[in-house]
């Protein structure tokens, strides 16, 4: 079999897009083939996102696979946004220790009303391709879901490290639980994904795309990109609404956000420009040696000023 020359135009994009990321199957060289066969074939990229709209409001965690997605966006890669008002009717078991409350359709619908407002902050809505996965899911009979859950074994589903946990805790585990990473990885046969991206609490989820995909017959697969959980100021807890002294939020003011940001940890001061800025990564080295002989306050005043020019 032939080996396909890679051009140093689309290695040069795959390094910029992978950045903080982990790159599924193949990493930064499979992604530019990818790339590179999409400008060849004159066929923009589907990327996936699922929004899981279970709270209204969004924080500078969840901006860490936004500006990814917004990346592929100026490369001219089509954006697919879906919101989750099937799954969200389950609830999302990723971490959990315990199964998660359902919500409505009305507090699904609520929740997502703010959403794009938000969003709308980081990437350019108008170019997304909006879905929302219960147009797809609500109309499976149950023949359909059992045909849907008979491309996976319960030994893979007990592979999460959520279920087997919980399993082994002798905690319950409702078998509906099961049907979320179904589900979510049938709405990448549904939109036809070429890669999704995700949190690293994703893993799971996305890689069973991929599967589900080729079980359905799509001979490329999706890629998956695995973006790092973003902890919130005291450099501990993943940042989340559940803890708000912590949590960085986009509908903060200007002034709450700027306090918050001078008082995140120093430890995160590297983390949080690398994540969250477009900063070249010899300047992101620059900032490193900084933080050994420079008081980070005035490093964080940098940062400060980047992120509310950028979220503004």
């Amino acid at each position: 079999m032939e080996t396909i020359k890679i051009k140093e135009e689309f290695l040069n994009q795959a390094s910029i897009l992978a950045r903080g990321a982990e790159v599924l199957p193949g990493g930064i060289e499979e992604l530019a083939l990818k790339l590179q066969k999409s400008k060849e074939e004159n066929r923009p990229l589907r990327i996936k996102l699922g929004m899981d709209p279970s709270r209204p409001d969004l924080h500078l965690g969840h901006t860490v696979v936004l500006r990814k997605i917004k990346q592929f966006q100026d490369l001219g890669h089509q954006i697919i946004l879906i919101v989750g008002a099937g799954t969200a009717m389950i609830g999302d078991p990723s971490g959990k220790s315990t199964t998660r409350p359902s919500l409505t359709k009305e507090q699904v619908e609520e929740n997502a009303k703010t959403y794009f407002d938000q969003i709308s902050k980081v990437i350019d809505v108008n170019k997304a391709e909006i879905r929302n996965n219960s147009d797809w899911l609500f109309n499976l009979n149950f023949v359909d879901m059992l045909k849907l859950a008979s491309k996976v074994t319960v030994a893979q589903l007990m592979t999460r490290d959520d279920f087997a946990k919980r399993y082994a805790e002798n905690r319950p585990i409702s078998v509906h639980e099961f049907f979320y990473p179904l589900m979510q990885a049938y709405d990448s046969v549904i939109v036809d994904a070429d890669i999704e991206l995700g949190g690293t609490d994703q893993r799971f989820n996305n890689l069973l795309g991929r599967e589900i995909q080729s079980a359905y017959g799509k001979e490329n697969p999706q890629m998956v990109m695995l973006l790092p959980l973003l902890e919130g100021t005291d450099g501990i807890v993943k940042m989340s609404k559940s803890f708000p002294q912590h949590c960085i939020s986009l509908t903060d003011s200007p002034k709450d956000m700027y306090g918050k940001l001078m008082s995140i940890s120093d430890n995160l001061i590297v983390k949080y420009f690398a994540l969250l800025t477009d900063i070249p990564n010899k300047d992101l080295q620059q900032i490193e040696e900084q933080l050994k002989t420079q008081n980070p306050r005035d490093i964080k005043m940098k940062l400060a000023y980047m992120m509310l020019r950028k979220v503004l």
